[in-house]
């Protein structure tokens, strides 16, 4: 039987893998937006595209790639959404726009409980920024959408 974890150190079950025209550029996107750490990239040759990168945002890895065939970039915004839970929402929707980001949702103090909105980058994928604040019981979130319909 194998010691090796199936699951490896610093991943979590389910990691976003994302595909974008530019890693390089995604990867310093990423950086002045969330903070995101260069954990690796695999390139093929110098200056070649990046066949694969992991970036580390918060205690999250995500993984991207340049288009490749087989592979494709969103056509406008992608219907799936990252979301990311931060400390201060407020700073990293500032940074994530500062850094280039289009702002789709301004953020708001939501029924659920938490302080929210959505950007989409500069290669089309969608991202929640969020800062949990408040827990909401089922039946008090229930009362305040019902409130909110009418």
């Amino acid at each position: 039987m194998s010691k090796v974890s199936p699951v490896p150190e610093g991943f979590h079950t389910v990691t976003p893998h994302i595909v974008v025209r530019d890693s390089a550029e995604a990867i310093d996107f990423y950086k002045r937006a969330f903070g995101a750490t260069e954990i690796n990239r695999t390139q093929m040759g110098p200056g070649g595209p990046i066949l694969h990168a992991e970036v580390r945002i918060g205690d999250s890895i995500v993984m991207l790639n340049d288009e490749m065939e087989g592979q494709s970039v969103p056509k406008g915004p992608s219907p799936v959404t990252l979301s990311l839970y931060v400390p201060d929402a407020d700073a990293t929707f500032r940074s994530a726009t500062g850094a280039g980001a289009q702002a789709v949702l301004p953020l708001t103090d939501m029924p659920w409980g938490d302080r929210y909105g959505i950007i989409v980058d500069p290669y089309g994928h969608s991202w929640a920024i969020a800062t949990h604040i408040e827990d909401v019981a089922p039946e008090e979130l229930q009362k305040r959408l019902a409130a909110a319909a009418r």
